[in-house]
This record gives structure tokens, C-alpha cells and sequence, in this order.
């Protein structure tokens, strides 16, 4: 009776084996999927941070719609369409500026916040925060500027309503503070603030693009007419 126990003893040993071997392969299995989900996920994360931190948004187009010659001056005189657009994309009303020149730059206000709250996409301070405050062209005693913002008012592109509330000129009115006062900065993330004026040469047949880098300043991106525009009168 003992000998032909063996047998049975044996397979149950082969069972016990492959019991704890397939318990172990579904342990590291569960192990390995749980840490290629948390690879995953701060991939995923990492991926995302670096992207708020390189990514940048739209902030007004620029188009020379006229050039014409000033017979007084001896110049030329540009014509430049300016459309902002507001914080969900959408555009406001066209503005027009005419120089003696065309070297023209858009002084601005630029708040930069610290880049771990734009890596993590701080609700308020997850990429940098401007406004066009005036375009100008430098001349000496011919300079020649026009504005676009007024100090301490609410921005057309930021404005939440018709008739600006509280808050939003509480904002506003703060925001100059911040950007032109340091002791107005201290404990709120401010990586930065300073007034900056992109510029460059505004030639017919071009699309310029004014960009707010989320992580930096305004940057002025310049690129050809479609060809279906070429040749047509821009209204």
C-alpha cells in the first residue's frame, strides 16, 4: 500500500509546484503591469509638463494691408491691420495703425510665472499672463505710437463681460502693479514681469503672428500669404 502511494504523492507535489509557480507568474505579472501603469502615467505626466512648458498661444495677427508714399516726408507710409484675439481664441474687432515707416513694435506687459506652476497647469498662473499696451515706431522727435490698452483698465481681450465687474477691475488694476512694482510680486509665483516690445519689419504679403509662450514672453512669428490671398485687395 505504501508503494503504490507514490505515485499519488508525486503528482500531488507536481500540482503543489505548478500551483505556486503560476501563483508566482501572476505575482510579477500584477507586479510588472503595475509598474508599467505607473511608468505610464508619469510618462504621460512628464510628457504633459514639458508640453505646458513649451507650449504657446496666439495672441494677435498683424497684416500690412496699404503701404503708400508720403510726398511731404519722402516715406512710406504703412498701414497695418492689428486683430487681437481673447483668451478663447476668438477675435475682436480689428484695429488699424498707419506709420511713417515700417519697423513697428508692440509695447506690452508680460507676467512669467515660476515653470512648476506652469508644468503642473495652475488653473491661474499655468502660462504667462499680457496685454498690448501700446504700438509704436521709434523716430526720434518723429516717433509715432498709438494705444491699445489703457493703464489700470480692463483688457478687451480678458474681458468676461460687457460692463467689467469688481473682481475683474480689482485684477487689473493689481496686474500693473505686479508688473511694474517688485514688492507687489513677493509669495505669488512670479517667476518675472517686465515690459517688452517685439518688433520687427511689417512688409506687404505677410502674415505676422504674435505669440505668448506659455513659460516666456510675446514672440513674433512671420509666415507667406496663402496663395489664394495673392493679389487681392485684404479688407
Amino acid at each position: 500500500m505504501k508503494l503504490s502511494s507514490m505515485p499519488d504523492l508525486d503528482s500531488n507535489m507536481n500540482l503543489f509546484k505548478m500551483i505556486i509557480t503560476l501563483g508566482l507568474i501572476c505575482l510579477l505579472g500584477f507586479a510588472g503591469y503595475q509598474w508599467w501603469g505607473k511608468f505610464g502615467r508619469e510618462n504621460a505626466a512628464l510628457k504633459q509638463m514639458i508640453s505646458r512648458l513649451e507650449a504657446d498661444s496666439r495672441a494677435a495677427e498683424v497684416l500690412v494691408t496699404k503701404v503708400t508714399r508720403d510726398e511731404k516726408t519722402g516715406k512710406n507710409l504703412t498701414t497695418i491691420k492689428f486683430l487681437e484675439y481673447d483668451t478663447s481664441g476668438q477675435p475682436l474687432a480689428p484695429r488699424y495703425f498707419s506709420f511713417s515707416g515700417n519697423i513697428i513694435q508692440f509695447q506690452s506687459l508680460v507676467i512669467r510665472f515660476e515653470n512648476d506652476l506652469v508644468r503642473q497647469g495652475d488653473p491661474w498662473r499655468g502660462k504667462s499672463v499680457y496685454l498690448f499696451w501700446k504700438v509704436f515706431l521709434l523716430d526720434g522727435k518723429n516717433t509715432q505710437e498709438f494705444q491699445i490698452s489703457r493703464p489700470f483698465a480692463v483688457p478687451d481681450a480678458y474681458r468676461v463681460s460687457e460692463q467689467p465687474i469688481g473682481i475683474e477691475k480689482r485684477f487689473w488694476e493689481k496686474f500693473w502693479d505686479y508688473a511694474l512694482s517688485e514688492k507687489y510680486r513677493q509669495n505669488l509665483g512670479i517667476k518675472n514681469a517686465q515690459i517688452e516690445a517685439p518688433g520687427t519689419a511689417f512688409i506687404p504679403g505677410i502674415l505676422y503672428t504674435i505669440k505668448i509662450e506659455h513659460s516666456g514672453g510675446l514672440r513674433i512669428d512671420a509666415a507667406p500669404l496663402p496663395a489664394i490671398l495673392r493679389g487681392e485687395t485684404i479688407q
